[in-house]
C-alpha cells in the first residue's frame, strides 16, 4: 500500500508538511478545511486578495465572474480557474493550475501544476504533482451502498480499512487519467501511471503502470 511519501513529493504544496505528516493519504481528508484556515491567515496580504472570509486569491491567478469560489478556498500563484467552475469550498489549489469550465471541487488538495480542464469532479481527493485528468473523469467519493470505504491492494494481498464514507482518490505525482473514466470510491493511483480512457479503476494501481483495463495493467517503460 502507497504511504503518503511515496505518491507524494515534497515541496509541491503549501500542504505538503500537513500531507506528509500522515502515512496514509486518506488521513489527511478530515482537517483540510481547517489547514485552509490556518494557512490562509498566514498569506501575505501583499500576494493574495481576500475577497470574502475564508477565501484567499492570489494575485497573479485568474478567476472568471462566472465561477463560483466557496469557503474555505486558497487559489495559487499562475492558478486559472475558468468559466462556470464550482468550487464549494475547503479547496487548496496550488500555483499554476487548471481549474476548467464547469468542473467541480469539494475537500481537496491540489498539488502545483495539476489540470482539471473539463467537466470534472473531484471530491475528497489529493491530486499530485503534475497530474492531470482528462475531460469527463471523475472521482467517485460515495459508495453506492454508503458503507465504509476499503482501500484494496489486490496485487499485495492487503485491504485497509478506512472508516470514512467519504472517499475520492488519490493521484501520485505525474499520474495521467483518459477522458470519461471513473475513479471509484478509495482509488489510489501510483506515480507516473497512466489511465486508459473511459477506464472504471477500482483499488490501488502501481507506479509507472499504464491502466488499460481492470486485469490488464502493464508496466510503462520509463517516465513518460
Amino acid at each position: 500500500m502507497y504511504t503518503t511519501k511515496e505518491l507524494f513529493e515534497e515541496g509541491h504544496s503549501l500542504a505538503s508538511s500537513y500531507i506528509q505528516s500522515f502515512q496514509y493519504p486518506w488521513e489527511a481528508l478530515s482537517g483540510i478545511k481547517s489547514l485552509i484556515l490556518s494557512i490562509g491567515e498566514k498569506l501575505s496580504k501583499d500576494e493574495y486578495d481576500n475577497p470574502k472570509e475564508g477565501v484567499w486569491i492570489h494575485k497573479e491567478a485568474s478567476v472568471m465572474p462566472s465561477a463560483y469560489i466557496g469557503s474555505p478556498c486558497i487559489i495559487g500563484k499562475g492558478t486559472e480557474v475558468r468559466h462556470c467552475a464550482f468550487v464549494r469550498g475547503s479547496a487548496l489549489i496550488g500555483e499554476n493550475c487548471v481549474v476548467g469550465n464547469s468542473v467541480e471541487l469539494k475537500n481537496v488538495i491540489i498539488s502545483d501544476n495539476v489540470q482539471v480542464p473539463h467537466y470534472n469532479y473531484v471530491g475528497d481527493s489529493i491530486l499530485g504533482y503534475r497530474s492531470h485528468m482528462g475531460a469527463g473523469s471523475i472521482t467517485s467519493n460515495v459508495k453506492s451502498d454508503k458503507t465504509l470505504v476499503t482501500i484494496k491492494d489486490k496485487e499485495n494481498g492487503e485491504d485497509i480499512e478506512t472508516g470514512i464514507k467519504k472517499v475520492g482518490a488519490f493521484l501520485g505525482d505525474y499520474v495521467e487519467v483518459g477522458c470519461n473514466s471513473v475513479l471509484c470510491p478509495g482509488s489510489v493511483i501510483g506515480p507516473h501511471s497512466n489511465i486508459y480512457p473511459l477506464s472504471r479503476v477500482r483499488g490501488v494501481v502501481k507506479a509507472n503502470s499504464i491502466f488499460k483495463k481492470e486485469g490488464d495493467i502493464v508496466e510503462k517503460k520509463g517516465n513518460v
